[in-house]
């Protein structure tokens, strides 16, 4: 019985990538800017329905709208240490936000 031997390929060198598009963490490792997609975005609070003001808490929807159509949501919410959170929020599908003289689709 014969026995064939078989060269293993070496693995392939890592694809280099222009300089501009990488930056360091702050462990001092190196990585790469990658774009997953690009698009619009809406941003829009809340506001009392008589006073016209924020509603208390100032939380703010962030609509993120891909070129390929794909929205994503989040609430912005202020907290006390001035440093805001983003949660993720379900999308809500087609609506109606007031720009300040009628209601415009987001």
């Amino acid at each position: 019985m014969f026995f064939r031997c078989y060269l293993v390929a070496p693995p392939k060198a890592m694809t280099t990538f222009p300089e501009e598009v990488l930056t360091r963490t702050k462990r001092g490792e190196t990585e790469v800017r990658s774009l997953i997609d690009r698009g619009r975005y809406v941003r829009y609070n809340y506001l009392h329905p008589e006073m016209g003001q924020p509603m208390e808490g100032g939380k703010v929807k962030l609509v993120l709208l891909s070129d390929s159509g794909k929205a994503e949501e989040f609430f912005i919410i202020p907290t006390k240490s001035r440093r805001d959170l983003l949660i993720p929020a379900a999308e809500k599908g087609p609506r109606k936000i007031w720009d300040g003289t009628k209601p415009v689709d987001v």
